[in-house]
């Protein structure tokens, strides 16, 4: 099998999901990210680690109450543990960068459900707070929606997954962790599956 730095261009695929209170990325809050970084070998490639936190609001964040009651996130329950948008971000490029160099990648490229929208919401809070060394390609995405499509029809991630032949819990649905665990896993059986029937150098 071939090492993952050859599989995509150099570039480290890691799952992210994003639950925001909105749809706007520069005036609605982001609320929780979760992050699972993909490792193995091509044709074996499996989500390796998970990071995952709690946002708060930052200052003068709308945030629209069908979005709080699509997620069910109350952004001020105190047992939350919400960091702020600064630290979340060091949290989550720290150790994608680590993963980026161990597996002698050039960057890591976001992988989601609906990715632009992951993708916006981490440069928003980016450029709000001045993190530096963003480890994600600024525009380029492999998107799950499309993935699906192709591979089993269906582009709603519930139904993505099931026809993946992987469980699919809706109690759990809209954690951003839950959510990036199985669109972890659906995106390494739809590339497992593609790459096992192909060879690369």
């Amino acid at each position: 099998m071939a090492a993952l730095a050859g599989r995509f261009r150099g570039f480290l695929p890691v799952v992210v999901d994003v639950e925001t209170a909105g749809f706007d990325p520069d005036r609605n809050a982001l609320l929780e990210v979760a992050a699972i970084i993909i490792g193995g070998e091509v044709g074996q490639l499996r989500p390796i680690a998970a990071h995952h936190f709690h946002v708060q609001p930052f200052a003068g964040a709308v945030l629209d109450p069908a979005a709080l009651a699509f997620t069910g996130i109350d952004p001020f329950q105190p047992l939350r543990g919400a960091i702020s948008e600064e630290e979340t971000l060091r949290g989550i490029f720290r150790p994608v960068r680590t993963a980026v160099k161990a597996a002698q990648c050039r960057r890591a490229i976001l992988v989601g459900h609906n990715a632009s929208f992951d993708l916006s919401f981490i440069k928003a809070a980016e450029k709000r707070t001045g993190v530096k060394n963003n480890p994600f390609h600024l525009f380029s995405t492999f998107d799950t929606v499309s993935l699906a499509g192709l591979a089993y029809g269906e582009t709603v991630l519930a139904k993505a997954v099931m026809a993946a032949g992987l469980d699919w819990d809706h109690t759990q649905a809209h954690s951003a962790l839950y959510d990036a665990r199985q669109t972890a896993e659906l995106f390494c059986r739809i590339v497992n599956r593609y790459d096992l029937n192909r060879e690369y150098p």
